[in-house]
């Protein structure tokens, strides 16, 4: 069983979902590795508690839970480079989806599906493949979000009649329902928050700083070989 881990990351002009793919053999060292990340901060640096969430935005400013080191640049890089080195050594995938969000509403409008739908349609469609192809099957647990009911009528749809697009397909591979949980509380969503903010940031330029744009790319190299899919949509 492939435990499906789901996160996003957007802003104004892009909007990305990341699906970490995790055998549930793996599940439970994974998450003690991230745990040990945390609990290794708070030794170094103090003041940070063994339940804080690793939360890609937090960590890359300084912010919430993370603020006691704002003022300490090169000790968050560290810690976001230690808890993808985590995920690095584990035995799983990353799928990532993304569209253009100005694109999409010249060409559809504001009429047009949530960018959370379509986004996570082409993901679905693409962990399906990937199932297929190794014989698996998969389990979603997505972040918690506006109009879970929704995602689960439309993977219903999906099962049954299949998705849209010229890459539609039926979804057969993908077991129960959607589920919604907090990351606050599990490890491996945080793993997909960590994955889905670094590349978003990268797609998006946030960074224009040299230096910045470097340790973002020594970050990624960290889990690039665990890709299997990535794509943008630009409609």
């Amino acid at each position: 069983m492939l435990l499906t881990y789901v996160d996003e990351s957007h802003s104004r002009g892009l909007y990305f979902l990341a699906a970490l793919l995790c055998p549930d053999a793996e599940a439970n060292s994974l998450a003690e590795a991230l745990d040990e990340v945390v609990l290794t901060a708070g030794d170094d640096f103090g003041g940070i508690r063994a339940e804080t969430e690793l939360h890609g935005y937090d960590i890359f400013q300084g912010k919430n839970a993370w603020e006691r080191l704002a003022s300490k640049p090169r000790a968050r890089i560290g810690i976001y480079n230690n808890a993808l080195q985590a995920i690095a050594d584990h035995d799983v995938k990353i799928i990532v989806s993304g569209v253009d969000l100005a694109r999409l509403k010249r060409r559809y409008g504001s009429g047009h599906d949530h960018p959370h739908s379509i986004v996570l349609t082409h993901l679905l469609e693409r962990v399906d493949e990937y199932a297929v192809r190794h014989d698996e099957r998969a389990l979603i647990i997505a972040d918690e979000c506006d109009g879970q009911e929704q995602y689960r009528r439309e993977l219903r749809h999906y099962r049954t009649f299949g998705t849209w697009g010229y890459k539609a397909r039926k979804i057969t591979t993908v077991v129960d329902t959607m589920h919604f949980a907090s990351s606050e509380a599990s490890r491996l969503l945080q793993a997909a928050d960590l994955v889905a903010f670094l590349y978003h940031r990268i797609q998006s330029g946030a960074d224009t700083d040299a230096r910045a744009k470097r340790a973002n790319e020594r970050l990624w190299a960290r889990v690039e070989h665990k890709v299997v899919h990535q794509r943008t949509w630009w409609p």
